[in-house]
């Protein structure tokens, strides 16, 4: 009869798994994080799959001593009400952005202002971009992006701060455009 095993000349019933068996299993691939997980056990077959691995959460971690991650920047005060709230990514009170050019993140992942953690970062509040100059690169899954000036002006305002995470189509950077002939 299958499903039934031979031993000694005596048949013997499918292994049964008793209700607290697989509970600790269950348990033990929470604990572990575990998302995929298969047993046979005496004929008895236990698979457990959590989640999907198409869509899978990363959480940041916060900076730490020794880390990839750059310290954040210490806010700088600045007389300038552009970059009023460019250290901490708040609006400056009632501030326009009737006829600034917005540059928005064309993905998810990690924003710095820098190439490097002791390095200057690529643009400040004041400066003159070029199309096609860097702006920032955004880290995702390891790679390191480039994002580049869309528009030529002024920078006139920093929404993101440097390490910080930032997610799809949220605006990094607000620029003045220069009108050249």
């Amino acid at each position: 009869m299958p499903g039934r095993k031979e031993k000694q000349g005596k048949k013997v019933p499918p292994a049964t798994w008793d209700l607290h068996e697989i509970q600790d299993l269950l348990d033990v691939l929470i604990k572990r994080e575990i998302t995929e997980f298969e047993l046979e056990k005496g004929g008895a077959k236990i698979r457990v799959k959590r989640g999907d691995a198409r869509y899978e959460t990363h959480v940041l971690a916060p900076y730490k001593e020794n880390s990839f991650l750059p310290p954040p920047p210490p806010p700088r005060a600045h007389p300038d009400t552009h970059a009023a709230g460019a250290a901490t990514g708040e609006p400056a009170g009632p501030e326009s952005t009737e006829g600034l050019f917005i540059i928005k993140s064309p993905i998810v992942g990690t924003f710095f202002s820098a190439p490097a953690p002791n390095a200057p970062p690529f643009v400040q509040v004041g400066d003159n971009v070029q199309v096609g100059q860097v702006l920032c690169i955004i880290e995702a899954m390891k790679l390191m992006n480039e994002i580049e000036s869309e528009a030529a002006g002024e920078i006139v305002r920093v929404y993101v701060e440097n390490g910080q995470p930032v997610e799809y189509s949220q605006s990094l950077f607000a620029i003045r455009p220069s009108h050249k002939k």
